[in-house]
């Protein structure tokens, strides 16, 4: 834990108070923390999250190009199902369940390779991965980098304001970063190379990465369709890159408890599983914090599990070797005791009801 409570960089308002307490930013004090972090010329280290807002704003000219020069209903379909299925898919599949939680192990590093460039390269995996184990020591607690109770802004900019790595970590911090990165494949920098650049990630490389990304997805999609179908699918893109930024909130119930009995067994934080999200990300949330490890979440029948589907074709197929599952442990632990003690709370009543009406 002593590792987790320094690993990110703290915003300028802090995590809390001198007294413990949540220390709840304005949205003022927000929008000052993100414009400082994204500052390039104040500070280079600064650079991992400007790189990430930057790939933002250049898939914005696609979307423009698409609504006002290739607009028609079919590439809008198009649009919705590379964005909202195959883009909030893959990032279940690959940052949340293998980067993160190694929930799966890959054969090769092709097959590593491959699962990795699916979708356009967007939110670099150090942001995510190291925060992300911080937000499961931390969940809606002060020092959780995306704490509902913050509010929307907080959550929504959490990626500049709350999740990058610190800027000061010693060279043993730093190699047990290396080691929550290591499965991923992805070449760090070393740790004098950290100390240049304040990051994991590499520059020269990181750039590399996303042209080669883009320009492979650029070059195929305009084989499948021309221009028009490059525009709606990097404008597809640029929606799911601003979207995915509020699921965090949303997915903490927005600081209130929302939790229902029966569908949400996780008492531990305020996850909440989710209809949409959930049918077409995979993200069944509160199963997850319950089972953080397993590569399914999805686990009652109705609670579709695309990202599930795919570890599973490609174990079928041998690209994945090996992978954890605990929809058995789910239904052992929380689901079947949940059900029994329900059946017989309405025994109960239902007898207190007979012998109501038999005194009457």
């Amino acid at each position: 834990m002593a590792f987790l409570d320094d690993v990110l960089q703290p915003p300028s308002y802090g995590w809390k108070t001198a007294s413990g307490e949540f220390s709840k930013p304005t949205p003022s004090m927000i929008f000052r923390e993100f414009f400082s972090r994204l500052n390039i010329f104040k500070d280079k280290k600064n650079w991992l999250p400007f790189f990430s807002w930057l790939k933002v704003l250049f898939l914005i000219p696609f979307l423009v190009l698409f609504i006002t020069n290739y607009f028609n209903f079919w590439l809008l379909g198009a649009a919705f199902l590379y964005s909202m299925i195959l883009m909030g898919t893959h990032g279940t599949i690959w940052y949340h369940r293998y980067c993160t939680h190694g929930a799966y192990t890959f054969r090769n590093s092709f097959w590593k390779f491959f699962t990795k460039n699916l979708v356009l390269s967007i939110i670099p995996e150090e942001i995510y991965v190291v925060s992300h184990h911080v937000h499961h020591a931390k969940s809606d607690t002060p020092g959780d980098p995306y704490f509902a109770e913050g509010g929307f802004l907080y959550c929504f900019l959490a990626d500049v304001n709350h999740q990058p790595i610190a800027k000061d970590l010693s060279e043993k911090d730093y190699n047990h970063v290396l080691q929550l990165m290591k499965h991923t494949d992805l070449h760090g920098n070393t740790y004098a190379g950290y100390k240049k650049w304040g990051s994991f990630a590499n520059p020269a490389s990181s750039v590399m990465n996303w042209i080669l990304n883009w320009g492979f997805w650029i070059g195929a999609f305009y084989l499948m369709g021309g221009m028009g179908l490059v525009c709606a699918m990097f404008g597809g893109a640029a929606i799911w890159a601003v979207g995915v930024r509020t699921f965090n909130y949303e997915g903490h119930g927005k600081g209130s408890d929302m939790r229902q009995e029966g569908t949400d067994h996780n008492r531990q934080d305020m996850s909440i599983n989710q209809i949409w999200p959930g049918y077409v990300a995979g993200e069944w949330h509160n199963n997850h914090h319950l089972y953080p490890k397993s590569a399914r979440s999805g686990f009652l029948p109705y609670q579709l599990d695309l990202a599930w589907c795919y570890v599973k074709l490609m174990h079928t197929l041998g690209a994945v070797t090996s992978y954890r599952d605990s929809r058995k442990q789910f239904y052992e632990e929380y689901h079947t005791p949940y059900l029994i003690e329900k059946n017989a709370s309405k025994a109960i009543s239902k007898k207190a009801l007979v012998a109501e009406r038999q005194k009457s």
